[in-house]
């Protein structure tokens, strides 16, 4: 795990290059603090920077790593952050094929495969992974990130060059980076859903997971092209894998214990995470069996009783004979300057303070000696496992049409009411074109921001002008993915193109991990197991109103029945309004980040309308409405602190 950066500038290229690329190698010394690497072209006016965090070949690996073969030919030179497994495997058949190695890092395959099979190579790639190959023969640089977008990568383009980091801080350290703050974008943060490849600064842009790069200079210029590569391709109704019920749970248990087993190869120890949910429990009774020896297990356990899940992830701890380690998180360390660390490490708003707990957890893990741990992330997007989807699926199958499931769901399910879970149906046009349906996991953001808009500037309204940011997310799905689908694929489709990538994988994930220094491998997001689940019938990933039916019973025999048994429960921080201290930690950050300087510097609110919406937030005790305006202050106040953090 790493961070990468650089800058191709035909026009800009100087002898104060180098003292900038040092900078930018500085915002990202958190990705790799165990070594950094520069490569500097002053002929091709190129600058290639990478920082370490060593997990394989600790002594063999540093990069950028070159790639001239034996006969002379090449000169590539790579720089990438993540894992490639499986590479054994395939190192082995390139060197049997003529190909030799000069490190023991699992990245240099990519620089072989790259040579053997051109930008076909991507194929053959397995794992979390964001990268850049510079071709000189061919004038290009080759940007590729992972399958889902695990790992972030960010690029811009201007009369200064082309620059890219895996995060924006890095680029921002450059003096020829615009800072300037999309307004849509902010209005997408404000609602919590990005349109893919938006990033909150204008023309800094993410790529795409499954997507690559191929940026070729032109003279003084580029001409940049984007290609997908890979997608989450659901098959068409009634065109999914017809297996016997036990066949589907075999290939399930299967290709789960191959995706563990790659991600608890290392050259350092491996840990899991472990909450009381069926994922991560899966996974830590899966690797306790692989690794024939206990596993440590890290766990968060929050100060209320109705978001802790920390007793049901000690019995599965207890079950596995792992080593478990209880991580006890109060209100007051949800908030002040740890919600600030997590805005800058995140580089966007978050809804709930998951992300801080997240972003603690990880830096007790580190202080504790390791550097990777094991993670359920995808369990859900791929197998049905959120009540959103659930919702959806009673809502419109015809097997459910006089089911009472949706509600008798929601009842179980209205501690969510107002952030998860819409306490009302809501629609729009654009989604009704795109999918047939609005789905349920957007209308939550929706009433967002129908509560958002009436406290924005008029200023900032000016602005937008009619941008409509629902019909923009809408619009950015291809519609050829979900015409003909089961109505769970679509669901799972337009969540894993959104929020999976946008939410569960950043300030959920990789950016709130390595924060400090941590590598999370998230096991069911191995694209062998999404390539097998996304083909398995909508009643087998959900039977009887069970979500994750098959991954419930090819993990059957390592979870304690309490689990087996148990409903998806959404993983979550308490909201501020649900006790005292919580409220008056977060009324700090409102005094600091939304005062009458700040909101008239940054023009987002009408001042008045924004202090009388606080003003009957901290009166009332409407949970779901209280829930609603714990988001609304959570997102103002981190755009306010962003440019500033950052």
């Amino acid at each position: 795990m790493c961070g990468i950066a650089g800058l191709w500038s035909p026009t800009r290229y100087s002898e104060q290059t180098e003292a900038h690329a040092m900078k930018m190698a500085d915002a990202l010394y958190h990705r790799g603090p165990d070594g950094r690497g520069f490569h500097f072209d002053a002929d091709e006016k190129l600058a290639m920077i990478h920082t370490r965090l060593s997990i394989i070949g600790l002594n063999s690996g540093d990069q950028p790593i070159h790639g001239v073969e034996s006969d002379g030919t090449g000169g590539l030179v790579l720089t990438a952050n993540g894992e490639f497994y499986d590479y054994k495997r395939l190192r082995g058949l390139l060197r049997t094929g003529g190909f030799d190695f000069t490190t023991r890092s699992d990245s240099e395959i990519a620089l072989k495969l790259y040579r053997k099979h051109g930008l076909d190579f991507v194929k053959h790639l397995r794992g979390e992974f964001a990268f850049t190959i510079f071709d000189p023969e061919k004038q290009q640089l080759i940007m590729v990130r992972d399958r889902f977008g695990i790992r972030p990568l960010f690029y811009h383009k201007s009369g200064a060059g082309f620059f890219w980091g895996s995060e924006i801080k890095a680029m921002l350290a450059h003096p020829d980076l615009p800072r300037e703050m999309c307004p849509r974008a902010q209005l997408h943060q404000m609602m919590q859903v990005m349109v893919p490849g938006m990033t909150l600064w204008k023309d800094i842009h993410a790529i795409r997971p499954g997507h690559m790069l191929i940026v070729t200079r032109k003279g003084d210029d580029f001409e940049v092209e984007e290609k997908r590569y890979w997608d989450a391709e659901f098959p068409l109704d009634g065109e999914h894998d017809d297996l016997p019920d036990e066949e589907h749970i075999e290939r399930v248990r299967e290709a789960l214990v191959e995706s563990i087993a790659f991600r608890l190869e290392a050259d350092v120890p491996v840990a899991c995470y472990l909450s009381g949910g069926i994922d991560s429990c899966s996974i830590l009774g899966m690797a306790a069996a692989i690794q024939q020896s206990p596993v440590k297990a890290f766990t968060i356990s929050f100060d209320d009783d109705r978001y802790d899940e920390a007793s049901i992830a000690t019995e599965m701890a207890e079950k596995a004979g792992a080593d478990q380690d209880i991580l006890r998180i109060k209100a007051t360390d949800l908030y002040g300057k740890n919600f600030e660390d997590a805005v800058y490490y995140s580089e966007r708003t978050f809804y709930n303070t998951l992300g801080v707990a997240k972003m603690l957890m990880s830096k007790h893990v580190t202080e504790n000696g390791y550097k990777v741990v094991i993670t359920g992330e995808g369990s859900d997007e791929l197998f049905g496992g959120y009540a959103q989807f659930k919702a959806d699926y009673f809502l419109h199958d015809p097997a459910y049409a006089e089911s009472a499931a949706g509600e008798d769901m929601k009842k179980r399910n209205a501690i969510f009411s107002g952030s998860v879970l819409a306490e009302r149906q809501i629609s729009h046009p654009a989604f009704e074109e795109v999918m047939g349906f609005t789905p349920s996991w957007i209308q939550p953001w929706m009433l967002v921001l129908e509560r958002v808009k009436p406290l924005l500037s008029d200023e900032f309204k000016e602005k937008l002008g009619d941008y409509d940011p629902v019909a923009a997310i809408a619009y950015s799905l291809d519609k050829s993915m979900l015409d003909g689908r089961h109505v769970l694929d679509k669901v799972q489709y337009s969540w894993i193109k959104t929020m999976l990538e946008g939410q569960i994988l950043n300030w959920g994930g990789d950016r709130v991990d390595m924060a400090n220094s941590l590598e999370s491998r998230p096991a069911f997001l191995d694209h062998h197991v999404a390539e097998l689940a996304l083909r398995i019938p909508p009643h087998v990933r959900v039977r009887d109103g069970i979500e994750k039916w098959v991954v419930r019973e090819a993990m059957k025999h390592v979870l304690p029945e309490v689990l087996y048994k148990r409903e998806k429960f959404a993983f979550m921080a308490p909201p501020a309004h649900t006790d005292k201290a919580k409220a008056a930690e977060i009324d700090k950050l409102i005094g600091k980040w939304l005062n009458s300087e700040q909101i008239a510097r940054h023009g987002i609110f009408d001042e008045a309308k924004l202090n009388a919406s606080i003003e009957e937030y901290r009166k009332s005790d409407d949970h779901a409405q209280n829930t609603r305006k714990d988001i609304i202050l959570n997102h103002a106040i981190a755009l306010h602190a962003m440019d500033e953090l950052i």
